[in-house]
């Protein structure tokens, strides 16, 4: 049995979708100050960018997913993370009138700290019951390890050098490419392309104190400004793994993950031209899920027939067998946060039911 110290992972993460106002418009309802959020437009052929904010950066300071470009700075973009949400401005790509929007939340500590555990110095917000951190750094340009506060080994690492026009590197714990261990690997969060073998995090493990990075622009240019978002597994909360595809309508295969999800990221990783998937417990509200949305492209929400997930109450069953979750016999990692634990701990844990 699953039981989980964190009773209430909304706590700690949060989907929260919203309507497009064209105005000033504060987003409540996620439950707490987020310090990373997400947003992505829906629908109406409004191909808007996936904009990325974080506490560490500050608010108005934004990443899109989808796009290798540095860091802009725009006042009507997120202006505000507050006690229970956020405010978005006028800007399209976070709050067109009459568009639906997406949201995915994360809160770390509120607040900053230094960490000298790596050969640079470094910049944390660190939620460590929820294994989440933020971490900042000026690059130098040459191989070295940054700390980033979680106490445990992340199983995830989403990077991207703010100042330059540079891909999105991103670390697997269990991404592998011709029996290459998963630290001489990496994917972009950017772009469709399989797993590849290269130095990008030193061919160096993540322990428990720091992570590794290579001396490349993408990862640590000289004088450039860092952004990394570090994950590890807390039971009944967050899981990060693979599985293989079977391409079979109705019956694909069941991801076990000891909670009922709430969020779903998935990659093809064994072939190129797969796009990332998410999928979420709040945009379809029912099994099967029919609707995803693209990391690495900025294109509307889909929505397929047949359903392409069902959300259970101990993981995810796919359902489709065409498109890029569950498309011939390949292999793909996927990252996962709950909405419900299983059994949320001993004594009194009341289990969760499927949606």
């Amino acid at each position: 049995m699953a039981y989980a110290s964190i009773t209430k992972p909304s706590l700690h993460f949060n989907n929260k979708i919203y309507a497009g106002t064209g105005s000033s418009n504060s987003i409540t309802g996620v439950g707490f100050q987020p310090d990373f959020t997400w947003i992505k437009s829906r629908d109406n052929g409004s191909n808007n960018n996936h904009m990325l904010f974080d506490a560490i950066r500050g608010a108005t300071k934004y990443l899109k997913s989808d796009a290798n470009s540095a860091e802009n700075t725009l006042a009507e973009t997120l202006k505000t993370f507050d006690s229970d949400g956020f405010t978005v401005g006028t800007q399209g790509d976070v709050n067109q009138n009459n568009i639906n929007f997406a949201s995915w939340n994360w809160k770390a500590s509120g607040s900053t700290a230094s960490n000298s555990n790596g050969s640079i110095n470094s910049t944390v917000s660190v939620n460590t019951t929820a294994g989440f951190s933020i971490v900042s750094w000026t690059g130098n340009g040459n191989t070295s390890t940054i700390g980033h506060g979680l106490g445990v080994t992340p199983s995830v690492i989403i990077l991207k050098n703010r100042s330059i026009v540079e891909d999105w590197p991103v670390y697997h714990k269990d991404l592998t490419v011709n029996n290459a261990p998963a630290q001489n690997v990496y994917l972009h969060l950017n772009n469709n392309n399989a797993g590849a073998d290269y130095p990008v995090w030193n061919d160096t493990a993540p322990t428990s104190s720091v992570f590794s990075v290579g001396g490349y622009d993408a990862m640590n240019g000289n004088g450039n400004s860092i952004i990394a978002y570090c994950f590890a597994e807390k039971k009944g909360y967050s899981k990060f793994g693979k599985y293989t595809s079977n391409n079979t309508a109705n019956d694909g295969p069941f991801i076990y993950t000891g909670f009922k999800p709430a969020f779903v990221l998935t990659k093809i990783t064994s072939t190129g031209g797969a796009n990332w998937r998410i999928f979420d417990n709040k945009r379809d509200g029912f099994n099967g899920a029919t609707q995803y949305l693209q990391p690495n492209t900025a294109d509307d929400e889909s929505n397929t027939s047949p359903a392409q997930m069902d959300l259970l109450s101990n993981g995810f069953k796919l359902r489709g067998a065409e498109g890029d979750s569950n498309y011939n016999t390949e292999t793909l990692i996927y990252m996962a946060f709950a909405e419900e634990p299983l059994v949320a701990n001993v004594g009194n844990g009341v289990p969760a039911t499927a949606r």
